[in-house]
């Protein structure tokens, strides 16, 4: 009864710019699902269950955010959006139900809560598979005696963002985040599809459809979006690639799994 259609026309009035622009902004909302695979040691039948988990999250959110984006739209011009931090606890408050927006404002800082738990879940599961094969110290690798987790990993990873969110802006730490996750995420389709050539007889539970074109197709989206973040975000980047290159040719080069070819194999199918 609040959303007005009128508000939709023009649908898109800053064109395709526009909406890829933001796009690079926003794109933070829809990182964590990848980490649902670094927990595949721990679930059972990860091989179904994986898949399923990662696809269904995506287009739950998928749909979750293009209904809300319609709904907000619709009650309120989007020029009244401009520079706003909390749009949807804004939308509410311009239509006079100032106790809706408390309520989603009040939510909003439990489900932060729950974002952080991801990250700290999967992070420290990252640094575990890493230290495992050798390009971390091996005591990254160790896991607590009675819950099984990575705990050394967990409790260094809530310290430093802990202390690195305090002190740094939080738009810049997104775009930042966001950069980097696209960056990874070119890396995994190239991998899609070298591995499929090199090692075409592994099985595979779950097969990547139309390789190398599903691949290839993320790999031109995720690269537009980098191209998209801002010149200041492009340098913090480098430094931080050119921080790790440096890290991992002088520590983690030579003390890899992977390239020591009796323990290349077992190192693949541990993290497989």
């Amino acid at each position: 009864f609040y959303v007005k259609p009128a508000n939709w026309t023009p649908f898109a009035p800053n064109g395709f710019t526009g909406i890829s622009n933001a796009a690079a902004s926003i794109f933070f909302a829809y990182i964590g699902f990848d980490a649902v695979s670094t927990a595949a040691e721990e679930t059972r039948n990860p091989q179904r269950n994986m898949p399923i988990g990662i696809i269904a999250s995506l287009i739950v959110c998928t749909v979750i955010y293009i209904a809300v984006a319609l709904v907000l739209t619709g009650m309120v011009s989007w020029k009244q959006f401009s520079e706003v931090a909390d749009p949807l606890a804004r939308a509410f408050s311009l239509r006079g139900m100032n106790w809706t927006a408390g309520l989603i404002s009040f939510g909003a800082v439990f489900a932060t809560t729950s974002v952080l738990v991801v990250f700290q879940i999967g992070q420290p599961r990252i640094f575990f598979s890493m230290a495992r094969d050798g390009l971390l110290p091996s005591w990254a690798a160790r896991v607590h005696p009675k819950y099984r987790t990575p705990h050394i990993t967990t409790i260094l990873t809530g310290i430093f963002v802990a202390g690195f969110a305090a002190v740094t802006n939080i738009d810049e730490v997104v775009e930042l985040c966001n950069i980097g996750t696209l960056f990874a995420f070119v890396l995994v389709a190239a991998g899609v599809i070298i591995l499929r050539r090199t090692d075409p007889n592994r099985p595979r539970p779950f097969r990547t459809p139309l390789v190398p074109w599903v691949p290839l197709l993320a790999i031109f989206t995720c690269a537009y979006l980098m191209v998209e973040q801002p010149q200041k975000t492009w340098k913090r980047f480098v430094y931080w690639l050119a921080g790790g290159l440096v890290f991992y040719f002088l520590y983690g080069f030579r003390r890899s799994r992977l390239n020591q070819p009796g323990d290349a194999t077992r190192a693949l199918s541990a993290d497989s």
